[in-house]
Parts: structure tokens; C-alpha cells; sequence
């Protein structure tokens, strides 16, 4: 017998379905009984079809405790399949009762391991939870995430269970975007906040287009080319066609978030302790860009520059894990 393909989209219309509403209305996060008003007759319609369109057992979707589409999905994967699925935390050195977290997240095109051998530096009693994106590292064979405030629930549901204890946010470039609006994703909906806010080679949100275009709408040989002029891009990746074929709808699916991210409106500031760092050589994002931060938060910390251009984390680790402690530590004084 065949195993049915459980994909997202279709749990979604079966829902949409039973409620006869729009499919926008039904997101991935969406809490069943809180934001979409399902009842538990709703409910016990929802689980039954579910059940006959993908042969689980009755009963099996009202025990799972799933309360959301990401987390009946996630189950029905795990049932049919006799797997957990892939977790977007890489946890490298697993602590049962650490003093902090420190939350890290990569750049566009990037995965977890632009943070490899950082944990090192940084204090024992500490634990780095670095984030993965869908569609690389493990994560390889889910879909790509190309827009923002997808990307962001799929992390808020990730890093939920561990905000009890004191903790931090650091994103370099696109990392930077995610870690600020999963920020104010924690404030909105009344959850513990970060210590300190760390966001690094990205710009503060501005309303106007960006004047160097749009990386994801450029053809392969421009992207290349723009990606060797920002530098942080190994060789073999721009140059072997074959490994291109590979990265590419990475690289331009993390663009697209980023070119179709619209900025908020007037966004009240953060209270949150916010520092921001860049490379003095960075053609990408300047000091002024760098410096608007300061009308993003109430706790405004300071710019730190290193020598290097966009991917100067690379070599300045060590002094970066000494200032990212401090700040963490001073915010929580």
C-alpha cells in the first residue's frame, strides 16, 4: 500500500474546506481554537477527514494535541512515516540548565555553519542554539521559505519551549531581518523578550526601494557577479557551474525574502537592548545605514565596526563572542 504524500497545502484546503473560508485565512501558526475559531464539532469534522484522506487511526488527530497547521502536519509526517521531523536548531554543546541562550542566525544564501567553533568562545554556562533555514544543511529536503513572516513563525515555533531563561538574538545580514522581526513577533503576542538584540551587516528598515536592485530578479551570470563583489562566497560555488545549479535557488529564494520584505510602518521602538556591528569595508551597508538603528530601540548600544567588508564575521570570532557576552551581560545588569 502506498503511503499518502502529506503536503501542507492540501491539509490547508481540507481545513479552508471545512470552514469555508479563504486559504490566507488558515497561515501555518494559525491556533485553531484561538485564531480561527474552530469549535470542537469543527474540530471533530476536521480530524475525521483527516483521518479517512490519509489512513490514520481514529481519534489519532484529537489525541495528538496538534493546535496549529504547522503542528498537524508535522504529526502526520511523524505517523505515516515513523519520523520526527527536521529540527531548524542546531544545538552543539546541549546544556539541562544553562545560564543563557544565545540565538544565532545566518545570511542569505548561508546555513548554521557560518557559526561553526563559535561556542568556544563564548561563556560554558551559556548555549548557542543556532537557527537553519529550510532547504539546506539538514534541512535539505524541505521547501525553501521565501518570505519573511513565514520564516519568522517557523522559528517562533522552534525557539519557543527555550525562552525560559535569560537570552539573546544575533543575525548577520538576512540574519539581522529575521532576528528583528521575530523580536517583535515575541512582543506582539505578549512572549518573554530577548535580553539584547545583536544585528550585524544589515541596514535598519527603510520604506524606499534599495538603489542596488533586486538580487533575486537578476540573471545567473549578474548574480554571480554581484555575489563575487560582495564577497563571503567561496570560489568553487561561483565558479562550477554544476555546484551553481545547486546553491542557486537557495541564494535567490533567501533574496526574494529579502527584496519583497516590506518594511513596518512608523514601528514603535523595541524595548530592547540593541548593538549593532558591520565591516568597516562593507559595500553593501554604510555607517548611516548602520547608525539608523538607533530610532529602532529605546536601549540604543552602539555600533562596533571590524576590519573586513559584508562577511568580516568570518575572521574577527573571538572578539566578536567577547563583545556579543559583554552586551548580553550589560543589557541584563
Amino acid at each position: 500500500m502506498t503511503t499518502p504524500t502529506v503536503n501542507i497545502q492540501d491539509l490547508r484546503a481540507l481545513i479552508v474546506g471545512v470552514l469555508e473560508t479563504e486559504p490566507e485565512e488558515v497561515t501555518d501558526e494559525a491556533h485553531f481554537s484561538h485564531d480561527l475559531d474552530i469549535d470542537s464539532l469543527l474540530m471533530l469534522e476536521i480530524s475525521t477527514r483527516v483521518e479517512s484522506a490519509y489512513g490514520v487511526p481514529e481519534n489519532a488527530v484529537a489525541v495528538s494535541g496538534a493546535t496549529t497547521l504547522a503542528e498537524l502536519h508535522a504529526f502526520l509526517i511523524s505517523t505515516l512515516t515513523g519520523e520526527t521531523s527536521a529540527c531548524p536548531l542546531i544545538r552543539s554543546k546541549p546544556l539541562s540548565d544553562p545560564a543563557a541562550r544565545l540565538f544565532m542566525f545566518h545570511h542569505a544564501g548561508g546555513s548554521h555553519l557560518l557559526y561553526r567553533g563559535w561556542a568556544e568562545h563564548f561563556p560554558e554556562d551559556w548555549e548557542l542554539c543556532l537557527l537553519e533555514a529550510p532547504g539546506r544543511g539538514q534541512l535539505q529536503t524541505l521547501p525553501l521559505i521565501d518570505d519573511c513572516d513565514q520564516l519568522v513563525d517557523y522559528f517562533h515555533t522552534a525557539i519557543a519551549p527555550l525562552l525560559d531563561r535569560p537570552f539573546g538574538f544575533f543575525g548577520h545580514s538576512m540574519g539581522s531581518l529575521i532576528a528583528y522581526q521575530l523580536t517583535r513577533r515575541l512582543l506582539r503576542e505578549g512572549d518573554p523578550l530577548p535580553t539584547w538584540l545583536g544585528v550585524s551587516a544589515y541596514g535598519a528598515p527603510r520604506g524606499e526601494t534599495e538603489a542596488d536592485g533586486r538580487p533575486h530578479l537578476m540573471s545567473d551570470d549578474e548574480l554571480r557577479g554581484w555575489l563575487r563583489n560582495v564577497g563571503g562566497s567561496p570560489p568553487q560555488l561561483l565558479d562550477d557551474d554544476a555546484v551553481w545549479r545547486k546553491f542557486a535557488p537557495v541564494f535567490r529564494s533567501d533574496f526574494k525574502l529579502l527584496d519583497t520584505w516590506a518594511p513596518p510602518r512608523n514601528p514603535e521602538p523595541l524595548p530592547v537592548a540593541l548593538s549593532v556591528f558591520g565591516g568597516h569595508h562593507d559595500r553593501l551597508i554604510g555607517e548611516d545605514h548602520l547608525l539608523s538603528w538607533r530610532a529602532f530601540t529605546t536601549d540604543f548600544r552602539g555600533l562596533e565596526r571590524y576590519e573586513g567588508d559584508h562577511f568580516y564575521v568570518m575572521n574577527h570570532r573571538r572578539p566578536l563572542a567577547v563583545a556579543i557576552t559583554a552586551a548580553m551581560r550589560s543589557a541584563a545588569a
